[in-house]
């Protein structure tokens, strides 16, 4: 009865919710759960088994997939929350051409992630604009008589895997994804008082010692959004690392879809999805625990 006295008295906020629940739940949480079913089951035998975590931790191309994804995770993140940080630093100034200003560092989301991904590669590709800006620079300076020696060194393979590579693809992250970084920055800012500034102006306080001890830890809030957000989305990155770099620098997403595409395998795929899925969540509890403290969600 109790349950029924609770239908009827939130009966328009039930189906208000019903169809996003419904939605979440077969399309999110079944396939997740499928997911992990498969990761667990021998695909010969049908059986439990760990069998498909020992074959990923046997091969190095995995191991690489791994190491590659904290590593764009980590610079992509530290890039973002940097920009982003200064672009709504910026944007919380009044001054002329503000509108404009800020429809341009918001074009970026407007752009799908493959058109994006095509552009860095006119950019980043061994004869692309980036490797040709390098060359006239070396050109102009061989006349002065410095980095002469620099012309073995160019072009520069950008997707040639290594740090260059992780670079152009957190960099093209960061492009595609620092707009929404700065809106939510732009927010936490705009939720600080002007009495705690003014407070701060009256003790005397410098405009560094404002940022460090007022600006930052009161943003701590929209700081903790910002980075689980991200990070969630960076972990799972899939489009650019196969754009810019394809098979030579795997990430765990690019490899899980390898693994059940290429090599039809989906439970060494599932097994993959599910190691994907639990560094998210042990990021997302380090990071709580460690550097947010319960601050920045309250």
């Amino acid at each position: 009865m109790r349950v029924l006295n609770i239908i009827k008295k939130y009966k328009l906020e039930i189906i208000f919710i019903a169809p996003l629940t419904l939605y979440i739940f077969y399309f999110t949480l079944l396939p997740i759960l499928e997911t992990i079913r498969l990761s667990f089951i021998d695909r010969n035998t049908s059986e439990i088994t760990l069998a498909n975590y020992s074959y990923l931790l046997g091969k190095s191309h995995f191991r690489q997939a791994f190491f590659n994804t904290i590593g764009i995770t980590l610079l992509g993140l530290s890039m973002q929350m940097t920009v982003g940080l200064i672009l709504a630093l910026i944007l919380k100034k009044n001054f002329k051409g503000k509108g404009i200003f800020r429809s341009i560092i918001l074009t970026p989301m407007g752009v799908p992630t493959l058109v994006s991904g095509v552009a860095l590669l006119y950019i980043f590709d061994t004869h692309g604009f980036f490797n040709e800006l390098i060359y006239r620079i070396v050109e102009g300076l061989k006349y002065i008589g410095i980095m002469s020696e620099a012309y073995r060194f160019i072009p520069i393979d950008w997707g040639g895997g290594g740090f260059r590579t992780l670079f152009i693809i957190a960099f093209g992250d960061m492009w595609k994804v620092t707009p929404i970084v700065t809106l939510l920055l732009l927010a936490g800012l705009e939720a600080i008082p002007r009495d705690v500034y003014e407070a701060t102006e009256i003790d005397g306080a410098t405009t560094w010692q404002t940022f460090r001890y007022v600006t930052i830890p009161l943003l701590k809030p929209a700081f903790t959004m910002a980075v689980i957000l991200r990070a969630v989305d960076a972990f799972r990155i899939f489009e650019l690392p196969m754009i810019l770099a394809g098979r030579g620098t795997p990430v765990l997403a690019t490899y899980a879809f390898e693994e059940f595409r290429v090599y039809n395998n989906p439970n060494v795929s599932g097994a993959a999805s599910t190691i994907l899925l639990i560094l998210i969540i042990i990021f997302v509890f380090l990071y709580l625990k460690y550097v947010d403290k319960g601050e920045g969600l309250t």
